[in-house]
């Protein structure tokens, strides 16, 4: 598959290995209440999903929180009351774009940087379309860069 970008091509990836569920081990060292308890407190210190898989698999030895829940991590997050209305991805590209929309404020005469900010703008609204099609978000729901700049500043 192509670059998003660029015209060159991607590489292959390496692919999470199929396990089916009886080849999951039981005792990775926690149970499954214990693995939900441990998401719940990591969630409220503010960590991000991706975070907490990574503490996850580094601290406690979770390899893949999918395959011993049955479940993804946003998904058990939602189901506790922890999960955000924006999807963390999408968090993340209006992050970035509200540090390029800053460092341009300061730095107007930066070429690579206002290419920089269209690029993750159409990424943002091309993941916006897929999110509100798929029931993700609200349909009236619109990306703004000052109000994702308030967003963000009420979440940091």
């Amino acid at each position: 598959m192509a670059r998003m970008h660029s015209k060159k091509r991607g590489k292959s990836k390496s692919r999470k290995p199929m396990l089916e569920p009886s080849a999951v081990p039981e005792n990775q060292g926690m149970a499954k209440e214990q693995i939900v308890d441990a998401i719940i407190s990591y969630s409220k210190q503010g960590l991000t999903p991706a975070m907490i898989g990574e503490r996850l698999k580094k601290e406690h030895s979770v390899p893949y929180i999918k395959q011993v829940m049955g479940k993804r991590l946003s998904v058990i997050l939602k189901e506790n009351g922890q999960g955000s209305e924006i999807p963390s991805d999408l968090m993340d590209l209006m992050k970035k774009a509200v540090k390029i929309n800053e460092h341009l404020a300061k730095n107007g005469q930066d070429v690579h940087n206002k290419r920089n900010l269209r690029r993750t703008e159409s990424k943002i609204w091309r993941l916006s379309k897929y999110y509100i099609r798929s029931g993700t978000l609200p349909s009236t729901w619109k990306y703004d860069p000052q109000q994702a700049a308030l967003l963000i500043k009420g979440k940091v």
